[in-house]
């Protein structure tokens, strides 16, 4: 049940970085917290596999704010090649 507190806390921390990282108009609103907390359920259950318990607190940071920086990593990654992507377009089309 522990994971449901991980999964929550990246997805609202992942709000939060949503609004923070620029090029909101070029992609989804819910697409970091949705890698967020993707990332965190794979992160908190691989950690409890590997016998770390839900009393440490590299399980949490791990999880929650490592999942939130791997987000907005990618996130800051997919705006980029967007523009790229919008750029060559413009060139192509002659606009």
């Amino acid at each position: 049940m522990y994971i449901l507190l991980a999964l929550i806390g990246a997805c609202v921390l992942g709000i939060a970085a949503h609004f923070m990282i620029d090029g909101r108009e070029l992609r989804g609103v819910a697409l970091t917290p949705a890698i967020a907390t993707a990332v965190a359920a794979a992160v908190y259950t691989g950690l409890q596999w590997l016998g770390v318990g839900e009393d440490s607190l590299w399980l949490w940071l791990a999880s929650v704010l490592g999942s939130v920086v791997v987000a907005a990593a990618l996130t800051i990654a997919i705006v980029a090649w967007r523009r790229r992507s919008d750029a060559a377009a413009k060139v192509a089309l002659g606009i």
